[in-house]
């Protein structure tokens, strides 16, 4: 199989900043390029600053930049039909065109092809209006979770510990404009209990291959108290799914979303990013995003050893079923390093000091990062770099990267201590 040469890796996050270095690595030896990246980012790869929802911009640089192969990281271009405008310029690109984007741009067509296709998932109802929301309220056990159907940055969904809090949900989505056009539309569904998992599965129309599992903890603090976030952390494998698990999750989840994607006429060329609970009744469905996910491609991409470049070419091309898939056995834990206040309000421009060397086996990835009017990196975002370990054992690679964010100073750097803390107690 002969590879693209020039790659354009479109995003400005750790997802982004993972992709380009295992692209790096191909023994294809790529150019890569990205847009718009960030200060890591620049260090690896040529960085142009187009946004990443400037569709007619990055069509107009992957033509001028002869670009061979579009690699997609965000949601948001995908859903505004990026793939498709480079597909009408004659640019073969790994992502959804926007007819499979919509699995994640809207939960509601979600939860209709799950339920419609009878795979694993939360009971739920659908409101564009607050009476007959409220009313179905009132007939659910709380606790209960209230999504905004449109895409939120992560941040339209509301697990309601009570039904005053359920309420208020409802109305300042519906009637307040909580999320503007994206809550316009609301889901509520049953809240599940159990241990959630990420599966991200490479697809290629009906064939398929399913990545290493990981974990990823959601909430600001230790414990998984405080609000929710885009991710503080992951680890991979997640030995909660045991091999039979992993089997069962492919027969009843994974096949059966793959096969119902294609039945509804969709063409889907990219990731399916499938979050999982393990209820006490077996595995369902919590949601579909149609990307790599934030931070769990910080840990998963780093245990492949099949060439990354190859297998997402081939994917695009519709030839997964050449490329073998092949697993480091070492784990892999990211640790991330956020700026103090966020998820909410948080500082930027605060510089970043690292260490002369980390510890072996780590790899520091930057999501929000900057050059100031001083040429220092600085602070750019709430999630700023992405330490990720690998080692051995679960234990040593958090070793390893909890020695390194202890060594990265910043004034305003704050991350979680616990990260795999569940499995390695479990152990």
């Amino acid at each position: 199989m002969i590879l693209p040469r020039t790659i354009l890796v479109v995003g400005s996050g750790g997802r982004e900043h993972t992709l380009v270095r295992a692209i790096l690595a191909s023994p294809a030896k790529p150019r890569v390029l990205a847009a718009p990246g960030n200060a890591g980012i620049a260090q690896d790869a040529s960085c142009h600053a187009v946004a990443a929802d400037d569709v007619p911009g990055l069509v107009t640089l992957a033509q001028r930049e002869k670009v061979d192969f579009v690699i997609v990281g965000p949601e948001v271009p995908l859903s505004l039909g990026l793939v498709d405008a480079l597909a009408k310029a004659g640019i073969p690109a790994y992502g959804p065109k926007s007819d499979g984007a919509r699995l994640e741009a809207s939960k509601v067509y979600t939860k209709q092809i799950l339920l419609k296709h009878r795979i694993p998932t939360a009971p739920a109802g659908i409101f564009t209006e607050v009476a007959p929301a409220l009313a179905y309220l009132r007939t659910r056990p709380i606790p209960i979770v209230i999504k905004a159907d449109g895409l939120a940055a992560g941040k339209g969904v509301v697990v309601a510990q009570s039904l005053a809090e359920a309420e208020e949900s409802v109305k300042s989505m519906l009637e307040g404009g909580r999320f503007g056009a994206s809550g316009k539309q609301i889901l509520i569904e049953d809240c599940l209990f159990g241990e959630e998992t990420s599966i991200l599965v490479v697809v290629s129309g009906r064939d398929y291959v399913v990545l290493p599992t990981s974990q990823d903890h959601k909430r600001i603090g230790d414990g998984d108290t405080g609000p929710n976030t885009g991710g503080m952390g992951t680890y991979s494998p997640a030995e909660v799914v045991t091999p039979a698990l992993l089997k069962r999750i492919d027969e009843e989840i994974v096949h059966p979303s793959v096969d119902a994607i294609a039945a509804e006429g969709i063409d889907f060329r990219g990731t399916l990013f499938i979050g999982i609970m393990l209820t006490k009744d077996g595995p369902s469905v919590l949601e579909y995003n149609t990307r790599f996910g934030d931070p769990e491609t910080q840990v998963v991409l780093p245990r492949l050893e099949t060439d990354l470049l190859a297998l997402l070419w081939a994917a695009a091309q519709g030839h997964l079923r050449d490329v073998p898939l092949k697993i480091r056995a070492d784990y892999a834990l990211c640790v991330v390093i956020a700026a103090q206040g966020y998820p909410d309000s948080f500082k930027k421009g605060d510089p970043i000091t690292f260490p002369p060397s980390l510890p072996a086996g780590t790899t520091v990835y930057h999501a929000g990062t900057a050059r100031d009017a001083q040429n220092r990196i600085v602070t750019n975002g709430g999630r700023v770099l992405g330490v990720t370990a690998l080692a051995p054992t679960l234990r040593e690679a958090s070793e390893r990267a909890y020695s390194a964010c202890e060594a990265i100073q910043c004034a305003s750097k704050y991350f979680r201590r616990d990260i795999g803390a569940k499995q390695l107690n479990r152990r």
